[in-house]
């Protein structure tokens, strides 16, 4: 007997071999701006902390209603607190923002509290979380939505505010492990 498949059931096979070390080479290729993410943990000490994570796997999802999205490791502490937190901001980096890119994205950091002290930031009016100054843009985000997705969350946001500070400076971008500047 002769099987048809409509068009949604097409077998695809799956890449069953490809490994970590050959899926990280591959999109490795792939060109992505820079943000860094934060929220402010209320419950963390008396007046709370800061928090925040470098993140490259950011983007738009809808213009309506205005919605962006962030892939947050699974466990991590920012995972942990968007989870019981929903209000979180957004600063798209600039080149000149390196240095802040490297300090949240590093392994066995020291505190958020320490990581923030000397970066200059102001409290988002509708999330408390902390905007970086100078920032190429900056959105305060509520969680719409959370997507477990392998050893990572997306966290699909409504955007509350957004701003565009004029600068001169270009994006911050990240290619093949490096941070880079656009030629």
């Amino acid at each position: 007997m002769l099987q048809t498949t409509t068009p949604h059931e097409t077998a695809i096979p799956h890449a069953e071999g490809v490994s970590a070390d050959e899926f990280r080479a591959a999109l490795a290729r792939l060109a992505a701006g820079v943000v860094l993410v934060t929220a402010h943990d209320a419950e963390h000490g008396p007046h709370g902390e800061d928090v925040g994570m470098t993140a490259t796997a950011f983007l738009s999802v809808s213009l309506d209603p205005p919605l962006v999205m962030v892939s947050v490791r699974n466990d991590s502490r920012m995972d942990d607190l968007l989870e019981r937190q929903p209000l979180w901001a957004v600063s798209v980096l600039s080149e000149s923002q390196r240095h802040i890119a490297g300090r949240f994205a590093m392994k066995g950091r020291i505190s958020d509290r320490l990581l923030f002290e000397d970066i200059p930031c102001e409290s988002g009016e509708a999330t408390g979380a902390p905007l970086v100054r100078g920032a190429l843009a900056v959105l305060e985000c509520r969680t719409e939505q959370r997507v477990e997705a392998g050893d990572h969350t997306l966290v699909i946001g409504r955007v509350l505010t957004a701003g565009a500070p004029s600068t001169e400076s270009g994006p911050l971008t990240y290619f093949q492990g490096r941070y880079r500047r656009l030629a």
